[in-house]
């Protein structure tokens, strides 16, 4: 009641300086009309008088109609301009109209002359006008001194990366909005026809080559990345140029984050590592995968974790039948099921928890649910904690893959897609070598079953759980030191949404047997990955904090590979970032004995459980720590 009294109020006062405005402006027409003389003939005094009622009434009418009373002028722009502009021309014209049709005679008064109905419309647009952008002017004054009165430090002086549409919108919206700590000082562009210019009176000074330059000469502290347009890798290479200046990086939010996640395109948010991985967003052939997800049952073992999560979030917008997440963490699972919920109100969402170790559990999940498909990210993936419980790693990855395999042949699955990684390459540490068995599963598998298996085999994924990317940014909050295994050791990394996606368009690409190798761009440095995250931080690597190495650790390479020799060049697929690795043959009737054969030892003889392993991938090159007496 209170809120509508004022608004109520606020009209009011509106309409009264509305009549103000028109009254006004048809006087001042009179006297410009009459050279100054203010109604030099008392007949013409008579008409005006007996017609301003009326005018006035028209517009403020017209300016009803045009919905002049219910817009937030404080926040008037260009629509709004226009908007008074058609709203004054409207009731101008229907006042013009009504002058010279109407019998004046019976008034016995006369009409006005045509000089008075074009001076009165046009005073009439500048002063409605100027009362309504008064609105904007005094909330600016307002912000000015809110920022005068400050002592500083809570006012950031912002450099803002781009001086078109969006960037324009940004510098407005800091300038406006009373929420705003960020005071736009200068504006940078690589359109060198742009330099000198000034957007709502911010000073383009320069391209991306003068960053660090400004930034010292304007004493910048922010700097907000506001280009839309520019490609990943022209991001990739500001962003790291701003990085070197210290100060705190924020960019805008991309569009498939607005569309995505509903993100407002005008709020600024921390600029993050991935934003520095320099690789456009993924483009996903939506008619291939909506094929054989919509209205499909579909099954996520490991639901609950990093890329299993992220499959949930993707496959939801496929309008799946069901979606079932399986997974043994009931507070992820949990988690996962209340965010999807609140996203998704119309899902047909199922959480189930149980071990992919348990074939019982297994069979009797896919006999009362029937899965069609079937997305296997369960999996130990820990490279040095499973070097110390390899028989942990054996029992979970290749048994709890072939639990489910078995049972998508058993219920008549359509299709089952396993995630794999780069260590199944060449493989140094158990966990590599237990996901280059289960790739081999998927292989025997399709060839002695109606449901087509695949397998998608990826690098690291930034931000994953127990990637490196947690643990650097808890080691610079704690103060460093940042601790790196080797200086030459790199990786290739993917963010999980952009692995997710490639996964489930690999999966609309599955035909049976296939090893699907997603191009993962340049490796990257780890110590470079380190150090940028210590400048995102706004701080200065081995200066504020100490960058440390460890040593590898048990299991670890220097490098990844995506292919194993013997699985020569990659075939092209429809997908620019998807490639289809050759199928290496391997002796298939000796294959299900040895697999028995590591079942009966796993986790009972470690020294046997390590032969059979290397029987099985003659490229495995390592060897686990555990020792008999600790297997399990």
């Amino acid at each position: 009641m209170k809120n509508q009294r004022a608004t109520f109020g606020k009209s009011f006062a509106q309409i009264i300086i509305d009549i103000l405005c028109v009254f006004f402006s048809y006087w001042i027409a009179f006297i410009l009309r009459y050279d100054g003389h203010i109604f030099p003939r008392s007949y013409d005094w008579e008409s005006f008088s007996t017609w301003i009622p009326w005018i006035t009434a028209i517009f403020i009418i017209s300016f009803t109609v045009f919905r002049f009373y219910t817009t937030m002028w404080q926040f008037a722009s260009l629509d709004e301009l226009l908007t008074i502009f058609y709203g004054t021309t409207f009731a101008a014209l229907i006042v013009t109209i009504i002058g010279f049709t109407l019998s004046w005679p019976v008034f016995h008064v006369r009409r006005f002359p045509w000089g008075v109905y074009i001076i009165g419309w046009v005073f009439a647009i500048f002063f409605v006008g100027a009362s309504r952008f008064s609105f904007r002017l005094i909330r600016r004054l307002k912000r000015r001194n809110q920022i005068n009165r400050e002592d500083g430090e809570e006012f950031h002086r912002v450099m803002i990366i781009g001086a078109g549409e969006m960037g324009s919108m940004v510098i407005k919206d800091m300038k406006t909005a009373p929420e705003s700590k960020g005071i736009p000082v200068i504006a940078i562009d690589d359109n060198k026809s742009k330099k000198g210019t000034r957007i709502h009176g911010v000073k383009v000074v320069g391209g991306r080559e003068s960053i660090p330059k400004m930034a010292v000469r304007y004493n910048i502290d922010q700097i907000v990345l506001a280009i839309a347009s520019a490609s990943k890798k022209d991001k990739q290479d500001i962003l790291s140029i701003c990085a070197k200046t210290g100060c705190q990086l924020k960019t805008i939010p991309a569009l498939y984050e607005i569309i995505e996640d509903s993100a407002d395109p005008l709020k600024v948010r921390n600029v993050d590592i991935v934003d520095l991985l320099g690789r456009d967003e993924i483009k996903l052939n939506t008619a291939e995968i909506s094929g054989y997800l919509k209205n499909k049952t579909v099954l996520v073992t490991g639901g609950g974790g990093s890329i299993g999560s992220e499959l949930c979030r993707q496959i939801a917008y496929f309008n799946p039948k069901k979606l079932i997440i399986f997974d043994i963490y009931e507070n992820n699972a949990y988690d996962l099921q209340n965010e999807l919920l609140m996203r998704f109100k119309h899902l047909n969402l199922e959480v189930l928890i149980g071990s992919v170790r348990d074939k019982a559990r297994i069979e009797h999940i896919f006999s009362v649910c029937k899965p069609d498909v079937v997305f296997h990210a369960a999996a130990h993936k820990h490279v040095p904690l499973m070097e110390m419980s390899p028989g942990e790693a054996v029992k979970n990855n290749v048994f709890g893959t072939l639990n489910v395999a078995q049972a998508c042949d058993k219920f008549g699955v359509n299709r089952m897609v396993l995630i794999s990684t780069d260590k199944a390459v060449n493989p140094t540490n158990i966990m590599g070598a237990t996901k280059r068995i289960c790739e081999l599963i998927i292989q025997y598998s399709s060839r002695h079953s109606k449901t087509d298996y695949v397998a998608v085999r990826f690098g690291n994924v930034l931000g994953s759980n127990g990637s490196v990317i947690p643990l650097f940014k808890k080691q610079i909050a704690a103060g460093g030191p940042v601790t790196v295994t080797h200086p030459d050791i790199i990786r290739y990394f993917m963010t999980i949404p952009e692995a997710a996606r490639l996964v489930i368009q690999a999966g609309g690409m599955a035909r049976g047997g296939e090893i699907f190798v997603l191009d993962m761009g340049q490796p990257v440095k780890i110590v470079d990955l380190a150090k940028n995250l210590i400048r995102l931080s706004g701080l200065q690597p081995d200066v504020d904090i100490k960058i440390q190495y460890t040593g590898l650790r048990p299991g670890e390479k220097l490098y990844e590979e995506l292919l194993l020799d013997s699985e020569g060049g990659c075939q092209k697929t429809s997908h620019e970032l998807i490639y289809i690795g050759t199928p290496i043959p391997f002796n298939e009737d000796t294959f299900i004995n040895q697999i028995e054969k590591l079942r009966d030892v796993a986790g009972s003889n470690n020294v046997e459980m390590m032969n059979v392993v290397h029987e099985l991938v003659p490229t495995y090159s390592g060897h686990a720590e555990e020792t008999d007496a600790l297997a399990n």
